[in-house]
This record gives structure tokens, sequence and C-alpha cells, in this order.
């Protein structure tokens, strides 16, 4: 099992496997994930249509479409498909297999990477942030409000100094050991945390512009009343910050980035 309670996240192939022999004594069993199917009532996106990363050990893109598999509020799941930093490698595009994610009441859609929480008293989580852009017709994408990112090295790894990106959360879920319904994988239960965990979007908070995107109000009234069918994920490293001229900076420790175990939409059709 894997503990991982440390100020920051270690990604490199050596120190998982340091880690894989530390008894866990905090977190939820990561267990037998993923499962050998899908569950068909969780629209889980099922397709990668872009993929470059070059993360060695975690570049499998197929493990951002086989389920979730959350380690729990204290531990990370090894099940995922990690980001570069910069580059090509920096993101990655999948789908629902040609079907649309429709803009419903409240939260439209999940993404789960793979953060804990760093004490159980503690504020601090460890954390990759990324940023998410939706499309239609996979040209042309639109975001989320990200202006009020500013945090400060002292509050780098607090959830509210990242209002807007993805990868900040825990994920609960996993699909094997801890599975939700749908209705409980998007039930609130405050301060932007999900019952389920994950970091939620609701297409109704699109904006027009914004950083890494070409999202004009033609493109976010089409995505709002039409639905998405891509959804694109980015570290946050690798996006402008149109404030600054340079990427949203992390104080990673590491040479890789967000860590994508997977999304879950709460319609699609």
């Amino acid at each position: 099992m894997l503990t991982l309670q440390c100020a920051e996240k270690e990604k490199n192939n050596d120190l998982l496997l340091t880690l894989l022999a530390i008894p866990n004594v905090n977190s939820s069993s990561v267990g037998p994930c993923p499962p050998t199917s899908l569950p068909t009532a969780i629209p889980i996106a099922n397709t990668v249509v872009s993929a470059n990363s070059t993360v060695s050990g975690f570049n499998n893109s197929s493990k951002a479409i086989n389920g979730i598999c959350g380690g729990g509020e204290f531990s990370g799941s090894l099940d995922v498909y990690a980001l570069n930093l910069t580059g090509a490698g920096a993101s990655l595009i999948l789908s629902w297999a040609g079907k649309t994610v429709k803009n419903v009441a409240g939260t439209d859609f999940i993404v789960y990477e793979n953060p804990f929480k760093v004490s159980e008293t503690s504020d601090r989580y460890a954390f990759d942030p990324m940023v998410v852009h939706v499309s239609f017709n996979g040209t042309d994408y639109c975001g989320f409000d990200l202006s009020g990112y500013n945090p400060s090295v002292a509050d780098s790894n607090k959830i509210t100094s990242w209002p807007g990106f993805a990868g900040l959360r825990p994920v609960l879920y996993n699909m094997a050991t801890k599975p939700y319904t749908l209705e409980e994988l998007f039930t609130p239960i405050g301060s932007g945390f999900l019952l389920g965990g994950g970091d939620g979007f609701n297409l109704d908070d699109l904006i027009i512009g914004g950083p890494g995107t070409n999202c004009d109000a033609t493109a976010r009234t089409n995505i709002q009343t039409n639905g998405f069918r891509f959804i694109r994920m980015v570290s946050a490293e690798a996006i402008t910050n149109p404030n600054t001229g340079s990427g949203y900076v992390y104080p990673h420790s590491y040479n890789n980035g967000p860590d994508i175990d997977g999304v879950v939409a709460r319609s699609v059709e």
C-alpha cells in the first residue's frame, strides 16, 4: 500500500517504489483498481484524443480512461497518466466517444487527479494544479476564471489560492473499493468539495477569453447551450498568466505535472 504524508508530492519511479513498501496507516486502501469493467451508470471520459507525455513510467494514456482509482484523503493513486510540466506533453485531451456532455443544473463534470491532504489538522494539500478547457468542435476551447490566482510562497499549497483550477482536492472515489452512485459523486459537501472528491466544474461559469483559450462569445454560448465533446487538461505551468507573462507556477519538487485519474460527466447524450 501507499502512504503519502509529506509536504510535497514526489513522482519519480525510485521514490514511488520505495513508498510502496511503506505500510499504509492513514488512507483508504486503493485495492484492485482499475476494475475489470467500468460501471455503466458513470459517464467517464473513455477516449484519448491527444496525449504526448514523456513522463517515465506514467505516460500510458489509458490510465486516464480506465476508471477512477482514488486513494482517499491522505494518499494519491498510482493508476494515473502524468503530464509534463511544459511542452507538448503538458496537455491531455479526452472525449466521450462522440457523446456530448450536457449543461445541467449545478456541477456538470468532475476532474480527478491524485492530491492528498498533508495532515488531519492542516488546511494544506499536496497537489498538481491544472487548467481545464472544454470544446464542442475540438477547435474552439473555453475555460474558467483563473483571475483569483495569487498565492504567496507561504500559501501556495492552499486550495483557496487556486480558484478555477483542477487537481486540487483528494479523490475518495474508487470504482473498485469505494464506489459511489452518480448522484453521490455530484453531491456537494461544502467549500467546493464533493462527496466523492475531485474538482467539479459548472459550464455556466465559462468565460470569454481566458488563459490558453481561443474562446469568444459564440463558442461559449454554443457550449453552454449544446454542451461539449472534448475536454483539455493542461499543466498550470504550461499556461501563461496574463498578469505575469509566465506560467502559473506551483513550487514542484519534481519534474512532472498533474497526474490524471479520469473525468466523469453528470449527463451525456
